[in-house]
């Protein structure tokens, strides 16, 4: 794909060379800041409660609270797809103890704004990734949908009038559904929220007909029977919804969008912070409540550090250029 915005491209090139940068002052030797954590650590997620990155960036916040003795905690910052509780990491200090949670959506910053209030490349370093979850399209347990041909058949007699909703324009879901729109040859109706939660009430109170999302923000509704899943995104069945098949296998020739949730830092945040941050996480992946609980959500737990997180935003960003395109969004 050609780039369309150099600035862009080179902003992620800074961001990937810094990422480097953090990984080889750990393979050098460098002291890890075992002061760190002395005082509390806020994580900023940037959408309301009961989203994904909520539920995800809470089980995580209560496991490194265990693991390192000092607590690390949520603030909700919902708003401007992300933006505000971004733009209030990157200009709080750098002194390790203000991040935020964020998901995929952050890889489409560059596609939905023509300015940020924040340099997109710079201002935010990636941490670590983890918690790769598929997607899945979920509706009421009392809709007359039963699979997924059966929504699709609804949007192809009906143009724009089968609805969906989701955490905001421009967010993860929102494309991923225009996405599954192209590939199906159907056009839905966008109802945006406030955040993933609030659209998983609108799905429950029939004010939308579905939702795109991750397993995580909607196991609750399902297991307790009030929603039920039609098709989730990957190459493959998740075990904690064994009846839900893949898109492909519900006939539509789209495997989907696999999300994932990691933590960023502000920039000049010390390396040796950010080393003894992503030694927690990986052991925090590796705690075997932490696998169960992702598991138990359709997800799988796993940790990438800086620099394999910085590529994964860069080749996102390009990816969802093209769905951009064609959904002819007009940036704010």
């Amino acid at each position: 794909m050609t780039p369309k915005h150099p600035r862009t491209n080179l902003h992620w090139i800074q961001l990937t060379t810094l990422a480097l940068f953090i990984a080889a002052s750990g393979s050098s030797g460098a002291q890890t800041d075992t002061a760190w954590p002395s005082k509390p650590v806020k994580i900023v997620v940037p959408y309301g409660p009961g989203g994904a990155v909520d539920v995800v960036t809470r089980k995580l916040a209560q496991k490194l609270t265990e693991q390192t003795g000092q607590s690390f905690y949520i603030e909700n910052k919902a708003g401007g797809t992300g933006t505000i509780g971004a733009t209030q990491v990157a200009r709080a200090e750098a002194d390790g103890y203000t991040l935020m949670a964020n998901d995929t959506t952050f890889s489409l910053l560059p596609h939905i704004f023509k300015k940020l209030p924040f340099d997109v490349g710079q201002d935010l370093v990636p941490v670590s990734a983890f918690v790769f979850a598929p997607m899945a399209l979920a509706v009421n347990a009392g809709a007359p949908y039963t699979q997924l041909q059966d929504l699709l058949a609804a949007a192809k007699r009906e143009p724009n009038r089968v609805s969906y909703g989701t955490g905001g324009p421009g967010t993860t879901p929102h494309f991923a559904t225009e996405a599954l729109g192209i590939a199906a040859g159907v056009n839905f109706l966008h109802v945006p929220f406030k955040g993933a939660g609030e659209a998983t009430q609108a799905v429950l109170s029939n004010t939308v007909d579905f939702q795109i999302a991750s397993p995580a923000g909607v196991m609750g509704n399902v297991k307790g029977g009030k929603m039920r899943v039609l098709a989730v995104s990957g190459d493959k069945r998740v075990n904690a919804l064994p009846d839900a098949p893949t898109f492909a296998e519900a006939g539509v020739r789209w495997n989907g969008v696999v999300n994932w949730t990691g933590l960023w830092a502000p920039k000049n945040t010390p390396a040796p912070v950010l080393q003894k941050l992503q030694s927690e996480i990986a052991k925090a992946m590796a705690s075997t409540d932490l696998k169960a609980f992702a598991d138990n959500m359709g997800a799988e737990a796993r940790q990438i550090g800086a620099s394999d997180m910085a590529k994964m935003l860069k080749d996102s960003t390009e990816a969802w250029g093209k769905v951009v395109t064609h959904t002819a969004f007009e940036k704010q």
